[in-house]
């Protein structure tokens, strides 16, 4: 892994020197748009939509557009003076229980890993907060974005756990809650019923992502049976153009590269386990024994 940002986590006048990592990563099958019959990819322009001129990224700005349609250009020095801290420190304002915070507050999640001096301060607040039974309420500044942020222990290493504002999380407003949906004794005992039938320890190795294997699998395919389009590269003069075909060859190289060698094959990845597989098969026999049943929910005051 390659860190992405490097700072310190500010606790009480402990300063504790640190790097951040991205802890997880998407693994999806990547693909471009190209043209169908020659298989040349396509490109855009930056247009502006007033004069049709194509505009270098250095005339490019932010704008805000209005009720009216009308766009409001804001610069850099309307940025400037706002106040985000661009001091590199994850500042400890509170410890509070676990439970307290729903976890649709969170965002995306980092590894923290002690830099230079910094592994005694980071190992003593590390076991000082997994004997707490708390995790750490922190703010910290990331890509131009001031954020709350959990700090929690797992496997030895301090996660960072950005969190959304209070005022990004929609409020529910569904018509069914303020409903009567009556529903009996007997029915609510069948589904505990049948939700004691599925418990089981959850590990996430018995997973997998079946569409994406698939896909991979049929990508594999054309290329084994040779239904690749070959894209021509158009002939250009002048050594510099050269040189950028040559380099944006060997990038697309390098990424097709890498990407097949983070792909395991399919056949060695771990399937279900069959203790989730009898579960289901319980589940589903429960099930059938009663129809479907309403419920009686009211929106709590």
């Amino acid at each position: 892994m390659r860190s992405i940002w490097k700072g310190a986590i500010s606790f009480g006048l402990v300063t504790i020197p640190v790097k951040l990592y991205s802890a997880t990563e998407q693994k999806d099958v990547t693909f471009h748009q190209v043209h169908r019959t020659d298989g040349g990819r396509i490109k855009y322009r930056r247009v502006c939509t007033v004069d049709g001129e194509e505009v270098p990224y250095a005339d490019i700005a932010k704008g805000y557009e209005l009720a009216t349609g009308e766009i409001v250009v804001l610069t850099d020095e309307d940025f400037a003076d706002l106040p985000l801290t661009t001091s590199r420190r994850i500042d400890v304002l509170q410890f509070s229980p676990a439970d307290q915070i729903d976890p649709i507050y969170f965002a995306k999640s980092y590894y923290l890993e002690p830099d230079a001096q910094g592994a005694k301060p980071y190992v003593l607040l590390r076991d000082a907060l997994e004997r707490s039974g708390q995790v750490a309420i922190v703010k910290v500044a990331l890509r131009q974005r001031e954020a709350l942020a959990t700090l929690r222990v797992r496997d030895g290493i301090f996660v960072l756990e950005t969190m959304l504002w209070p005022d990004e999380v929609r409020e529910v407003e569904f018509p069914f809650l303020e409903e009567d949906v009556d529903i009996r004794p007997q029915e609510l005992k069948m589904a505990e019923s049948l939700i004691e039938t599925m418990v089981a320890d959850f590990d996430p190795g018995e997973y997998r992502d079946a569409y994406r294997e698939a896909l991979q699998q049929v990508i594999e395919a054309k290329i084994e049976g040779k239904e690749v389009v070959a894209a021509e590269v158009p002939s250009e003069t002048g050594p510099a153009v050269d040189l950028m075909a040559a380099l944006r060859a060997s990038v697309e190289a390098a990424k097709k590269e890498r990407e097949g060698g983070r792909e395991a094959p399919a056949a060695k990845r771990k399937a279900p386990g069959k203790a989730s597989e009898k579960a289901a098969e319980k589940a589903e026999e429960k099930s059938e024994e009663k129809a479907p049943a309403k419920r009686r929910t009211r929106r709590s005051a």
